[in-house]
């Protein structure tokens, strides 16, 4: 039997929860693998784990930032919400994102913390997602689209990183559709876990 293709199947048992400021560290390793040579993120120097410490505190208090731990307890991957805008009226909105250990994409894990991070989302009665996408990224709209997402925009030269400009896409998806006033957004902090 090919073992590299049982590899490639092979389902990673994980563990989806809140990030604490000790995670810092192995966030930070797994932002810099994107930031040094790709567009998927448009981030052009490694954030330090002081600075995902400070990332990890300042979202908690108004939206979920999570992690997936497999079985042998490292993190191989984190998804968080951010405000589309901080103006009230966009309180239902927020962006979202996913990143993977590169070692460890396409074994569930994205899907798996962007389920629990709808989840808390809805909890907060946040009604409408954004993800922004560099366009040139196949994998991600393939992903993005795949759990309901569909874009909505293209902004052309929108970012420049790595000598070239770069196109960005905005997806979104709608978790709660509906015509009524919503319910009042709790910010995460108050959320009974």
């Amino acid at each position: 039997m090919d073992t590299s293709l049982w590899k490639k199947l092979e389902i990673i048992a994980i563990t989806i929860r809140i990030a604490t400021t000790a995670d810092a560290p192995r966030l930070a390793a797994i932002c810099a693998s994107y930031v040094t040579g790709t567009a998927i993120t448009m981030e052009c120097t490694p954030p330090t784990a002081k600075e995902f410490l400070r990332r990890i505190q300042t979202t908690l208090q108004r939206y979920p930032y999570l992690v997936a731990v497999d079985d042998q307890g490292m993190i191989q991957g984190y998804a968080y919400a951010s405000a589309y805008s901080f103006r009230t009226a966009y309180d239902w909105a927020a962006e979202v994102s996913v990143y993977v250990a590169q070692d460890a994409i396409a074994h569930g894990i994205g899907r798996r913390l962007y389920q629990a991070l709808e989840a808390a989302l809805r909890q907060q009665h946040v009604v409408s997602l954004g993800a922004c996408i560099t366009a040139d990224n196949a994998r991600s709209i393939r992903f993005h689209e795949r759990d309901g997402y569909t874009q909505h925009a293209l902004f052309p030269y929108f970012a420049y990183k790595l000598d070239q400009w770069w196109d960005v896409l905005w997806l979104t998806k709608v978790l709660t559709p509906g015509n009524t006033a919503p319910q009042p957004f709790v910010p995460f902090a108050e959320i009974k876990r």
